[in-house]
C-alpha cells in the first residue's frame, strides 16, 4: 500500500469495528426483547428485520452521495445517522415502545449502510488492484473485534442485569422438577410464568420492564457519543484522493457492465451469506437456552466463543489467500459450513452447539471475499455505485431471521424416529445459504481471479 494511504487506511479501518459492535450487540437483544415485551419469536426477530432493512433502504442513496461528493462525505453522513439512531433508544426506552426501538435500529443502520458502502470500496481503491481483496480482508479483520466487544458487553453487563433473568432464576429455584424436564419445555414454562406475572402483578411487571429497558439503553447512548467523536475526527482530517476518483461513466453504461455472472452472482451470494451469519449468531442464544437449558448470559458466552473463532479464522484465512485463489477458498469454507450446520441440526446436546459455534470459522472470510470477487475489474469510481448492490444484499439479514423465527414458533418434527426440536429444524435455512455460497465460490474459482495475485 502506498505510504500516503496509511493514515487514511487506519482511520477508515476503525469504522469496521464500529459497525461490528452495533451488529453483534443487537443480536442477543432479539431474545431479550421477546421476554421483556412478551412477544413471539417472529415478532422479536423483527429487530433484525428493522436493523438490516436499513441497509436495503440506504445502500443506493449512499452510493449516489459518495459518487457526487466524496468518500469522506459518505463517512460523515453515516456516522451522523448511526449516532442519531442509537440516541432514539432514549425515548424508546422511556416510552417502553418496542416499535420505537425498531425505528431507532432502522435509522441506525441507515448510518451503517453509508459506512459500509463507503469504507469497502475506499479500502479497495487504496493501492494496487492486485492486492485489493487481501487489503479488504485485513480491514474487515477488525470488524469482529468490534463484534466481540458488543458480545462481551451484552454478556457481562446487559443480560445478567435484566430483571427478567432474575425472575427466571427464581422460578427455576422454586420448581426443582424443572431440572428433569426437557429444556425446551422449561423455556415454554418460563415464558408462561412471565405472562402470568404480567397479568397478576401489572405494576411490578411494568417496573421490571422499565428497569430492563434502561439497562438496554445505556450502551447505545455510550456508543452514540463515541461515534460523534469519530465523526468530528473525520471532519477535521483531510482524506487522500484515490485513483479514478474523478472518472465518470453513465449509469446506463455501468449497469451494462455489471450484468455479469461475477457481479450478480456476488450480490446473490452476499445476501445468502449475511442471512446465514445473522441467523447463526442470533439464534445460537435460542439454541442454548431452549435445547440445553442455559441462561441468556451463558448462551451468549458461547456466542462470544464463536466470535473469537471467527476473528482468529479471519486472520488465518487472510494469510492463506496469498497461496490460494479467493473463489476456491470461499467454496471450501462454504462446504465446511454445510457440514457443521447439518451437525447442529442432527446432533443433539452440546455437540450440536459446538458444531454451530464452529460454523463461525467457515464464515470468517466470506463477506469480504464475495465483495472483492464481485467488484474485481471495476475502477474505483464504478465501484462506488457497484458496491451499493453488495450492501443492499445485506437485506438477507432482514428477511431470513424472521423466517427462522417463524419456524422456531412452529412444531417439532421427527426424522427417522429422532425428535428434532423446532430450533434445530430452523437451521436448515443457513444450510441452504451455504449451498448457494459454495456454488458461487467454485464458479469464481473456475473463472480464475487476478484478485488472488
Amino acid at each position: 500500500m502506498p505510504r500516503r494511504f496509511l493514515g487514511a487506511f487506519i482511520l477508515v479501518t476503525s469504522l469496521f469495528a464500529l459497525w461490528g459492535f452495533a451488529n453483534d450487540f443487537t443480536n442477543p437483544l432479539v431474545r431479550a426483547f421477546k421476554e421483556i415485551f412478551l412477544i413471539s419469536n417472529f415478532q422479536s426477530s423483527l429487530v433484525q428485520f428493522a436493523f438490516y432493512g436499513g441497509y436495503a433502504t440506504m445502500a443506493i442513496p449512499a452510493a449516489l452521495l459518495i459518487r457526487k461528493f466524496s468518500y469522506k462525505a459518505g463517512i460523515i453522513t453515516g456516522l451522523f445517522l448511526y449516532a442519531t439512531g442509537a440516541l432514539i433508544t432514549i425515548p424508546a426506552s422511556l416510552s417502553m415502545s418496542f416499535w420505537m426501538f425498531l425505528i431507532g435500529f432502522y435509522i441506525l443502520t441507515f448510518g451503517l449502510a453509508f459506512l459500509e458502502t463507503t469504507a469497502n470500496p475506499f479500502v479497495l481503491s487504496m493501492g494496487s488492484p492486485a492486492t485489493a481483496t487481501r487489503r479488504l480482508n485485513l480491514a474487515q479483520a477488525f470488524n469482529p473485534i468490534g463484534s466481540l466487544s458488543g458480545m462481551v458487553v451484552a454478556s457481562l453487563f446487559i443480560l445478567p442485569a435484566l430483571n427478567t433473568e432474575s425472575f427466571k432464576a427464581e422460578q427455576a429455584a422454586a420448581h426443582p422438577e424443572y431440572a428433569t424436564m426437557r429444556p425446551s419445555a422449561v423455556d415454554g414454562l418460563m415464558i408462561e410464568s412471565l405472562e402470568n406475572f404480567r397479568d397478576t402483578h401489572p405494576e411490578e411487571h411494568t417496573a421490571m420492564q422499565v428497569h430492563d429497558l434502561s439497562v438496554v439503553r445505556i450502551p447505545y447512548v455510550v456508543i452514540a457519543l463515541i461515534v460523534l467523536a469519530v465523526m468530528v475526527t473525520f471532519i477535521l482530517t483531510k482524506m487522500p484522493k484515490t485513483a479514478g476518483e474523478h472518472e465518470q461513466i453513465s449509469l446506463g453504461a455501468l449497469t451494462r457492465r455489471l450484468m455479469t455472472g461475477r457481479y450478480l452472482g456476488g450480490v446473490v451470494a452476499q445476501a445468502f451469506y449475511v442471512g446465514a451469519q445473522i441467523m447463526c449468531w442470533t439464534f445460537i442464544v435460542h439454541y442454548g437456552m431452549t435445547l440445553l437449558g442455559l441462561t441468556a448470559a451463558e448462551a451468549q458466552g458461547y456466542n462470544i466463543w464463536a466470535m473469537g473463532i471467527f476473528l482468529a479464522s479471519r486472520f488465518l484465512c487472510t494469510a492463506i489467500l496469498q497461496y490460494m485463489r479467493p473463489g476456491l477458498l470461499l467454496g471450501v469454507l462454504a462446504i465446511g459450513g454445510i457440514f457443521l450446520t447439518a451437525g447442529a441440526i442432527l446432533i443433539p446436546g452440546y455437540t450440536g452447539l459446538y458444531c454451530l459455534i464452529g460454523v463461525s470459522a467457515c464464515m470468517s472470510l466470506m463477506f469480504p471475499t464475495i465483495y472483492g470477487l464481485a467488484l474485481h475489474g471495476l475502477n474505483p469510481e464504478d465501484a462506488k455505485l457497484a458496491s451499493a448492490g453488495l450492501i443492499f444484499a445485506i437485506v438477507g439479514g432482514a428477511l431470513m431471521p424472521p423466517l427462522q423465527g417463524w419456524i422456531i414458533d412452529g412444531s417439532d418434527m421427527t426424522l427417522g424416529g429422532t425428535l428434532l426440536e423446532s430450533v434445530r429444524v430452523s437451521f436448515v435455512l443457513p444450510l441452504i445459504c451455504f449451498v448457494v455460497i459454495t456454488i458461487y465460490g467454485f464458479a469464481m474459482s473456475r473463472q480464475g481471479s487476478a484478485a488472488s495475485s
